[in-house]
């Protein structure tokens, strides 16, 4: 069995808005996403949020400000390892977010999300998301845009 590989997300909110980034290039080119990417060996979940954060946007968020908000985990056909995003929101940030080489960053008004050019999944989810709910999901996917499978639930801990 393959272990699951360990990655993050995280979503800066405002009031009513939400800062999401253009993937430039790798996994998800081309769709807007929160910021995030994989655990790297010897750092926590929560460290890696926040380098992650910091490394795609330029905005320096501390660990205790981060709130877990949720738990998916992501399943492709013909791929035996399951990604297991662990996603987070947070208001304090420190700085301005900047556009680097993988991420385009803007705000968005939460009435205005561009839901048809996110991950397909995102319109199930993202309400919980922006409530603040706590809640674990699960996805599996043939190729990118297709869910064969889904299963998603509000929970009261991640």
């Amino acid at each position: 069995m393959v272990a699951n590989k360990l990655l993050t997300l995280v979503f800066v909110r405002k009031q009513f808005e939400i800062l999401l980034g253009y993937k430039k290039r790798g996994f998800g080119m081309g769709k807007w996403n929160g910021f995030g990417g994989k655990v790297e060996k010897g750092e926590t979940i929560v460290e890696a949020a926040v380098r992650e954060l910091e490394e795609e946007s330029g905005l320096i968020v501390s660990p205790d400000s981060l709130s877990n908000a949720a738990l998916l985990k992501f399943e492709f056909v013909g791929n035996p390892q399951i990604l297991e995003v662990h996603v987070f929101t947070t208001t304090e940030v420190t700085g301005e977010p900047i556009e680097t080489s993988e991420m385009r960053p803007k705000w968005y008004n939460i009435d205005s999300i561009p839901f048809d050019k996110m991950w397909v999944d995102d319109k199930l989810w993202f309400p919980l998301l922006l409530s603040d709910k706590k809640f674990t999901g699960y996805f599996l996917f043939e190729g990118m845009d297709t869910i064969l499978k889904q299963d998603f639930k509000e929970v009261a801990e991640i």
